[in-house]
């Protein structure tokens, strides 16, 4: 990983999480914690998952990241800690794979996890970037639904025995997935607070989409990109974008980077550079109505103006969506639970 020189960056003192995370993603949040089975599934899946449990599964397959082991990444992890002057320093990990990956995970005391094909591709600052990233999920509280949704995808294919091509479950799959993809663009947000370069966010958002070779790329073009995707095409086009993103869990980076452009040019990132952001100190006293509301208008406008032909066709039909979701939600919690109090008193062999 390529080092570079340090610079002198702008910390945020008692900064709250609601500084960085995207309106779609709050009001995401919003819905899924309407969920009625939504808190059954979550207790279901505590109950059979203990979390240090799953934190010894990273501690035995790859390498803790601290003084002696990844110096670089720890030294980064710091940093970023002290800019969004986080309460408490998650554990990182670096794991053996190919695949350019990070990701937040734990629900008690999340920890983030660094692929080696990550941290072959970025520099140093890139990849200040993905760990503040990181780090913002971790503040966010994401990590919490990104397990549960591991939990499920790991049930239905260890165990076999729940449904997965049942409406109930991909129900909830999906609304996940939806969330995971709308948290990204919050953890973008972050790791722009930490690296505060913007040129280097979209040169992390250039190498996932398309490598190393960032001579032969243009950030220009590459944002045009984005503005060709939600234009072009008809109402199959339209479909067709949403069978591309069923189980995808982050954005594509194409729009992840229209998307962290849009918050720099309308002004989200300098306020907070100028220190006018919401604190940690208010959040108990916040109107969360009047957040989820603001959150919901932006969302809906956003909504509204998209030129995507599907989206024009549904936007007036989403009435009932989120309590149809809720109704699966339940029903696919019942049956998880009577499913896994089935598996627990007559276990197959080898599951004893």
């Amino acid at each position: 990983m390529e080092q570079t020189p340090e610079i002198t960056r702008t910390v945020f003192p008692g900064i709250s999480s609601r500084a960085w995370e995207h309106p779609a993603d709050r009001t995401a949040l919003t819905a899924l914690r309407r969920l009625k089975g939504f808190d059954q599934i979550l207790k279901v899946l505590s109950a059979m998952f203990r979390e240090r449990k799953h934190r010894l599964l990273y501690l035995a397959s790859s390498a803790r990241v601290g003084p002696k082991q990844f110096a670089d990444l720890d030294a980064l992890l710091d940093d970023c800690v002290q800019i969004l002057d986080a309460p408490v320093r998650p554990e990182m990990f670096v794991i053996q794979s190919p695949e350019a990956s990070s990701y937040c995970i734990g629900m008690d005391d999340p920890f983030i996890v660094i692929t080696s094909g990550m941290y072959d591709l970025m520099t140093n600052d890139e990849m200040r970037f993905v760990i503040g990233h990181e780090l913002g999920h971790a503040l966010s509280g994401h990590s919490v639904y990104r397990t549960m949704l591991n939990h499920l995808l790991r049930l239905a294919s260890s165990f076999g025995f729940i449904p997965l091509g049942g409406w109930a479950l991909r129900a909830i799959v999906a609304a996940l997935l939806e969330w995971q993809r709308k948290s990204e663009l919050s953890g973008d947000r972050a790791g722009l607070l930490c690296g505060q370069d913007f040129d280097t966010a979209i040169r992390v958002e250039l190498k996932l989409a398309a490598g190393s070779h960032l001579e032969k790329l243009d950030s220009q073009a590459f944002l045009a990109q984005a503005r060709d995707y939600e234009a072009t095409g008809d109402m199959r086009d339209g479909l067709l974008k949403l069978l591309n993103l069923e189980l995808r869990t982050h954005p594509f980076s194409v729009l992840r980077a229209a998307a962290l452009t849009k918050w720099v040019d309308t002004g989200g990132y300098g306020a907070i550079m100028a220190g006018d952001y919401p604190r940690r100190s208010d959040d108990e006293t916040a109107s969360w109505n009047e957040d989820v509301s603001a959150a919901a208008r932006h969302y809906k406008d956003g909504f509204d103006q998209s030129n995507d032909p599907l989206i024009r066709g549904i936007r007036d039909g989403l009435g009932g969506v989120v309590d149809g979701v809720g109704q699966a939600a339940t029903n696919a919690a019942d049956a998880m639970g009577r499913k896994i109090s089935e598996w627990r008193r007559n276990p197959k062999p080898g599951e004893e």
